[in-house]
């Protein structure tokens, strides 16, 4: 018996399945999505694989998956009709919300509809202080007059988040024991355990939102489970956090919001551990996939993490500073900006006559016109294609032909036509626009963020990702660029190297220079604690466990945090004044600025995260099949635009760069095309990664 690590990435138009064993073997196998039942088509990838190798489901020593279940439920407002029990007066903060407008001066946006309906939100006369005192007793027979009210309107689960009770959770935890003895079947959940932090709208949001889809992700897992035990795989099933850590599929079906982002993190966490090892510790990630690109920094060889997202708000098409479209979740997660941009991306012309791309997507069905499989309009893929960049007899490794004259025939009556431009120069500047759109993500997580992008690499992946990187990279002046292994299955892979994690957070309001030392240090080890608990009941020793600190502050006045690490030991004066500074550094990057020490700096949330270590190292010395492909040494016509005009460009496999040479060249593999550009260079580094480095 052999064990193998699995990571499955299930994505818009292909569902991803790499095999990785301790000494580095390799397989992998992309195949189409099943919408409507994603399982299925894991279930008959697994299959296939056994087929082709060999391998059984004994020789599997545990599944890691990455989904978009969670995320599609919220998107398609699909998850279960939900109702809410909070604090008499709250009714409407879902509908209240924040404030926040992602379109300042469009008189005509409407806010999402609330996941509850006013109907199904009733109210309890309770009332907890901020501090914790109970300032109205809430009595056991409105705890459950509240719940047959809600029994009686045929909900499918339960919310509760009443006012103040992450400083007090008693009557909450009431609710909890009469929802237990009332409506056992019932999936619910309170904000206790969801969101123990202060802010009102961000708390019931979030607890909202994991009340909702807690019927579809559990379903979808009984669902995974029964697939995988039919094709003989009964290891463990580890989900992917949207904070980059893993957990298990009993926690990820208790708390599914924590789930909801998990396929994008995968790539980034992958991307940490490859420039981990190649000693890059600045890296921006560039995952370009069918639909959407997504852009996320790794820092110090820390990955980023935002305190707060917010899913269903449509793809992010300006500064990130315009937010409130979507539904709120306050949930560490990887700091990443999307943009519509992916190879079945629609090219169109608009009322002014000029070119747009997406965020519209050909997705999977109909698909790319030269996929011939009923798509009329054209696509990034087409243009790539027009351009000589993509081999229309070798996408996933020959299963799907493209059909270039017919790509060329809609480009040229529907794009190069109405512009008056010929074929090459209107494919290529739909591939400029592409790009151009990407970078306002990279733009998003680097300069709007106090950071220089030519500081960085560019880590690229994603079926789509390393075609675009060179030309981004030269737009931002970036000099280096990492097409990794695997690249177009790189989600996937980047699952194999996450550890397991488990975040949690509490509010702790206290200006820094007034906080008792024993006190805060007394609230993160009982903190730490429970995670440590956690992590023992999913099968690690002590010595396997890691425990980190972080604190979000502010100064006084404030609302909004900026999250800082703090180093573990004893909490003292000299810890506080090290969070102190560690905070006004970290103002002074992201906004320009720090205050003077007259201005009070205040704790907001103390937070901890266990991670679980594994016995072995995730990352392999080697991974074989990364150079398993030889090139047949042919060239192809491809396009570089206007200055360099049509190139006799050589089409190499990775291998074929182990000695480092100039380009233009374009490298074919099973999952993913690089391109690189008159005047780069590119050559392997030790670990199996193209590295391209620009003049």
């Amino acid at each position: 018996m052999t064990d193998f690590r699995v990571g499955v990435d299930i994505g818009g138009t292909f569902t991803d399945i790499v095999f990785l064993a301790a000494d580095g073997r390799l397989h992998t196998k992309k195949v189409s999505s099943s919408v409507g039942n994603y399982a299925r088509a894991i279930a008959e990838g697994l299959q296939e694989v056994f087929a082709d190798t060999g391998l059984s489901g004994n020789d599997v020593e545990e599944i890691r998956h990455g989904t978009t279940v969670a995320s599609n439920a919220i998107l398609e407002h699909k998850g279960a009709l939900t109702g809410l029990i909070t604090t008499k007066g709250f009714r409407d903060v879902l509908e209240i919300r924040n404030l926040r407008m992602p379109r300042l001066y469009d008189l005509h946006w409407e806010k999402p509809p609330p996941l509850v309906e006013r109907y199904l939100r009733h109210v309890v006369d309770e009332r907890v202080s901020i501090d914790g005192e109970v300032l109205t007793p809430l009595t056991r027979a409105e705890a459950e007059a509240a719940v047959d009210r809600l029994l009686a309107e045929g909900v499918e689960a339960i919310a509760v988040c009443l006012l103040n009770s992450f400083a007090n959770p008693a009557h909450e935890q009431l609710l909890k024991e009469v929802l237990a003895e009332k409506a056992p079947g019932i999936p619910s959940c309170i904000s206790f355990d969801v969101l123990p932090e202060i802010k009102e709208y961000e708390r019931t949001s979030t607890t909202v939102i994991n009340a909702y889809i807690l019927p579809v992700v559990a379903q979808y897992l009984r669902q995974l489970r029964e697939d995988l035990n039919n094709v003989s795989i009964t290891s463990p099933l580890l989900l992917m956090q949207s904070n980059g850590g893993l957990t298990t599929s009993e926690v990820a079906a208790r708390l599914p919001a924590n789930v909801i982002e998990s396929g994008p993190a995968g790539g980034v966490v992958g991307a940490q551990a490859l420039a981990e090892k190649m000693g890059l510790d600045d890296v921006i990630t560039l995952d370009m996939g069918g639909t959407t690109a997504k852009a996320a920094l790794i820092e110090g060889g820390e990955v980023t993490r935002s305190q707060e997202y917010q899913v269903g708000g449509g793809i992010m098409i300006g500064s990130r500073l315009l937010t409130g479209a979507g539904y709120m979740l306050k949930i560490p997660a990887i700091d990443l900006a999307e943009v519509g941009a992916g190879g079945g991306s629609k090219c169109w012309i608009d009322a002014g006559g000029s070119l747009q791309i997406g965020p519209e997507s050909a997705g999977a069905e109909p698909g790319p016109v030269c996929y011939d499989i009923g798509g009329e309009d054209p696509t990034i893929t087409d243009a790539n294609l027009i351009l000589g960049y993509l081999n229309p007899d070798h996408l996933v490794g020959g299963a799907v032909k493209l059909n270039a004259g017919k790509a060329r025939e809609v480009f040229q009556a529907r794009v190069a036509e109405p512009m008056g431009l010929e074929l090459a120069r209107a494919a290529h500047g739909a591939h400029l626009i592409a790009g151009s759109n990407m970078i306002r993500a990279i733009k998003a997580v680097s300069s709007e963020r106090g950071r220089d992008p030519r500081e960085y690499a560019l880590f690229a992946f994603g079926g789509n990702g390393p075609i675009f990187a060179a030309g981004m990279a030269e737009a931002l002046s970036m000099k280096r660029i990492v097409v990794p292994p695997s690249a177009g299955l790189f989600s996937s892979f980047g699952l194999l190297y996450a550890d397991v994690e488990h975040h949690y957070s509490r509010t702790f309001r206290r200006l820094l220079k007034d906080a008792d030392p024993a006190e805060l240090h007394g609230l993160w080890e009982g903190i730490a604690d429970e995670a440590r608990a956690q992590l023992a009941a999913d099968g690690f020793r002590s010595d396997q466990m890691r425990i980190r600190r972080a604190a979000n502050m502010h100064y006084k006045g404030q609302i909004y945090e900026l999250t800082v690490p703090v180093a573990g030991g004893e909490i003292d004066a000299a810890a506080i004044a090290a969070m102190e500074e560690a905070f006004g550094q970290e103002h002074e990057t992201t906004y320009g600025h720090r205050a003077g020490p007259e201005e009070p700096v205040e704790l907001v949330n103390v937070q901890v995260v266990g991670q679980g270590l594994p016995d072995r190292p995730r990352v392999p010395d080697r991974i074989d099949a990364a150079l398993a492909a030889e090139s047949t040494g042919a060239t192809r016509e491809a396009y570089f635009g206007p200055d360099h005009g049509w190139l006799a460009t050589p089409i190499l496999a990775r291998a074929d760069l182990a000695e480092a040479r100039p380009g233009p060249a374009i490298v074919e593999e099973y999952d993913s095309t690089t391109v690189i550009p008159p005047g780069a260079r590119a050559g392997l580094d030790a670990y199996g990664n193209i590295v391209i480095d620009l003049p």
